[in-house]
């Protein structure tokens, strides 16, 4: 059975969520999964059983899934063990859940054994009309839900990224990345062994998903035999949104590993590779850098050609960002005579008059503003990469913690430093939003001092602040590829 719309509307937006298998002890399952539920905001009604019918978390748990009211529970959360579970789902069923979450293991990762209860188990949810999403998964989260039905944290902010993991590790790894930058999650969802419900599965949900704007997966097999299946579903959901995928098992190491973790056959890498890129599918070699492009999907627009101008307060982040737009398919634009002379008009004779635009510090209270409207405006530019911010606010922080705080009037130039640079990052935001062009800021500040000003005025807007100049063309260079690999099929 195919999943349709409305089991999966019960999966990532139940009106009720039953918890089987809470636990009183802290570290187990089935207390981390029901703590996460009610602390993170949910709003739908919350179920427990356990076999002592003892309370959990203020929640009077049931020892049978028969006491609970009939039509008021959408999906189910299973801490339960394999053997028990496919009584559990039969109880459900005429509860009228049509969704389960199970997160227990001992299934096709755990050996022939665990093969065979695992294709029970998805036989007879196909007979009950039930989505099966795991099992051996880590769990799911939905902020348009306020739902983290998890067995770990983090909850994420809100925002447009879907994440589909055969792997929980990665789907943890990808929201602390979505806190740390403010560029947030709709959906989130360890397929752990994707014994009913594939990767590829959820990538259609997020397709036709209103909240989501741009898929990121990690897979590590796509089962012997489906290859053309697989390359069509992908090709059909990168013509709706971009997808960004990180692939496991690239070398006969990796592969050993997947089949032992989730019990996945890793195909041929190289077949895969050539696969996603007719597909249309954004395919990254590590985990930081695959959530570096999702959320430049989910935050800049996409660029009408590849002419890239950069723009910097020093020289050498211009001459570093140059060479790392010279290795991919972006193009250093030739600085307009125009262009040329219009920044004359607000940088001092010593700025490089050439592209990138070295403002050799010159800049003034206004200048950079001026500048990135004067450079995202014209029309033989494409992009912006913007470099130097915060300079000012780290300056500010020195003062402020030195011995001279208190002396010769600091805390008022410390305040101009840090609404400098705030000012500078909103200037990088209102450039791309005016001219529908991404305008991309890169400093180590975003890692190294994540209070400075211009970093939080850029998270606070939900707009990456990319840790390297190399990351921000690197990024820019995958939405370009697919700003031309739709307008090559009509699409844009």
């Amino acid at each position: 059975m195919s999943a349709t719309a409305e089991q999966f509307r019960a999966l990532f937006d139940p009106r009720g969520v039953l918890v089987a298998g809470a636990s009183t002890h802290p570290g187990k399952f089935g207390f981390v999964a029901l703590h996460n539920i009610l602390a993170c905001g949910y709003e739908g009604k919350v179920y427990a059983t356990n076999r002592d019918g003892a309370e959990v978390l203020g929640i009077a748990c049931v020892r049978d899934v028969a006491e609970l009211p009939d039509g008021e529970i959408d999906l189910v959360f299973v801490c339960t063990p394999a053997p028990t579970n496919a009584d559990l789902l039969r109880a459900c069923a005429k509860k009228g859940i049509t969704a389960a979450f199970i997160a227990a293991g001992g299934y096709g990762e755990a050996g022939e054994d665990g093969t065979r209860i695992q294709a029970e188990l998805v036989a007879l949810a196909d007979e009950l009309g039930i989505l099966v999403a795991g099992p051996n998964g880590q769990g799911i989260v939905s902020t348009p839900a306020q739902l983290c039905a998890q067995i770990v944290g983090p909850y994420p902010p809100a925002g447009r990224i879907g994440v589909a993991s055969q792997s929980g590790n990665f789907v943890s790894s990808w929201l602390n990345y979505a806190g740390q930058t403010g560029v947030g999650i709709s959906r989130a969802v360890s397929a752990g062994n994707a014994a009913a419900v594939s990767v590829p599965d959820y990538l259609d949900f997020f397709a036709d998903d209103p909240a989501t704007s741009v898929a990121l997966a990690y897979l590590e097999g796509v089962g012997t035999g489906v290859g053309r299946a697989v390359f069509d579903r992908l090709r059909g959901v990168a013509e709706r949104l971009p997808v960004v995928l990180v692939k496991g098992g690239r070398s006969a190491e990796g592969q050993r590993a997947a089949a032992s973790h989730t019990g996945s056959l890793a195909s041929d890498d190289r077949v895969f590779d050539g696969m996603c890129r007719q597909a249309g599918v954004v395919r990254t070699p590590t985990v930081e850098g695959a959530f570096d492009v999702a959320a430049t999907f989910a935050s800049q627009p996409l660029p009408r050609g590849n002419r890239v101008a950069v723009v910097t307060t020093a020289g050498g982040w211009g001459v570093a960002t140059a060479d790392a737009i010279s290795q991919s398919s972006l193009q250093l634009a030739p600085l307009p005579a125009d262009l040329r002379a219009a920044i004359d008009e607000q940088l001092p004779p010593r700025w490089s008059r050439n592209n990138p635009i070295d403002m050799a510090g010159g800049e003034t209270r206004d200048t950079v503003p001026a500048v990135l409207d004067l450079v995202a405006g014209h029309p033989d530019i494409d992009a912006v990469i913007f470099l130097g911010i915060g300079i000012q606010s780290n300056e500010a922080k020195l003062m402020r913690e030195g011995r001279f705080a208190d002396e010769e009037g600091l805390q008022r130039i410390v305040a101009y430093h840090e609404r400098q640079d705030a000012r500078f990052a909103q200037a990088a935001i209102d450039a791309s939003e005016r001219t529908g062009k991404p305008v991309m800021v890169a400093t180590e500040l975003a890692t190294t001092v994540p209070d400075n000003p211009a970093v939080v005025t850029l998270r606070e807007a939900g707009r990456l602040c990319y840790a390297s100049a190399n990351r921000a063309v690197i990024a820019l260079d995958h939405l370009w590829q697919r700003s031309r690999w739709l307008q090559r099929r009509g699409l844009l």
